[in-house]
Formats: C-alpha cells, structure tokens, sequence
C-alpha cells in the first residue's frame, strides 16, 4: 500500500519553509529600500500555483475548492525596461506524469512600487500555450503583490483568469519567491 503526501500539506510545509528563508535574509540585509525596484532589473520566480475550473471560480465554496483544486510548482524570468514596466514568462506543471510543463506563458507587467515601503502592486496580461491536459492557446489577465525584503530578495502573491481557446476557462493563483540580479 503506498501513502502518498497529501499536496496540501506538501504546500503548506514549501510555504512555511519559504517563508522561513526570507525572514532570515531580510534580517542578514540592511539596504534602502526605495532602490528595492529599478530599471533594467531581471528577477528568477520559483512559486507554488494553484488552479481551479470554471465551474468552481463561478461558484466558490470550500467543498469545491477541496474537491477541484489541483496544486502545481513553477518557474519565470522577468525583466523591467523601466522601474515600472516589464516583461515576465513563466512555466509550471500540477502533472509530470503527462507533461513535464503543463503551460508556458508571456506577459507585459505594469508595476508601481509604494514609495519607500518594498510593496509593489502589479498588473499583467498576456498569452501562452497550454500542453496538457489539452494543447490549446490563450489569453489571461491578473493582477497581485509583491514585497521585497531586500534589494535583491522578495515574495509575491497573484492571481489570473486564464481564456483559453477550446477548453473551458480557469483560474490560477501563485505564491513564491522571486531573486533580482
């Protein structure tokens, strides 16, 4: 009989630990931090994702978010021209035993960092293909946060609505870390 990790709990602990790891950073790093956002800055993006189908977007319960959810890991690069614009692409699989990437999109990012605080609200849209569970194109829109601790070390949390071209739309969230260099 195999136990498998409930992917809730494997989440939760990546969170945790994540967490943990940028807590002890931010601590080793005293900057100013209105330089926490520049131009020609590029940035890695390890993250958690979460997605959900139409039919629970439309109807939000805990039942259906327990039920439906499906959980997955990813990763981006971005690059801002400017302090407040950029370019990001990211990649993530919830299934590897299809696909190894399950979805890989680009998107235009619009920041606007919040004076001397470290948190920067963000807006994206853009398009991408996914591969599995069916290979169709689409288009997505999202907005979130993210919080820098240092200059070259933060987290951030989004979420999108993903239009896809022959299957039913969805939702995705990300949580993670993201790296400046």
């Amino acid at each position: 009989m195999h136990h498998l990790i409930d992917p809730r709990h494997l989440f939760a602990g990546t969170v945790l630990v994540l967490t943990s790891a940028l807590s002890l950073a931010s601590a080793q790093e005293t900057s100013n931090s209105s330089d926490r956002f520049a131009a020609k800055e590029s940035s890695l993006d390890l993250f958690g994702s979460a997605s959900a189908g139409q039919q629970t977007v439309d109807h939000l319960s805990g039942l259906r978010i327990n039920r439906d959810l499906r959980l997955g890991a990813g990763a981006g690069l971005n690059y801002f021209f400017t302090r407040n614009f950029g370019l990001g692409a990211d990649a993530y699989s919830e299934n590897i035993s299809h696909s190894f990437v399950d979805s890989t999109s680009m998107n235009l990012i619009g920041r606007l960092p919040l004076g001397n605080s470290g948190f920067a609200p963000y807006a994206y849209g853009g398009f991408g293909r996914q591969f599995d569970p069916a290979g169709v194109w689409f288009g997505q829109a999202g907005a979130g946060i993210e919080y820098r601790f240092t200059n070259k070390l933060g987290t951030f949390i989004d979420a999108r609505y993903v239009f896809t071209d022959g299957t039913s739309n969805y939702g995705l969230g990300r949580i993670g870390i993201r790296c400046t260099f």
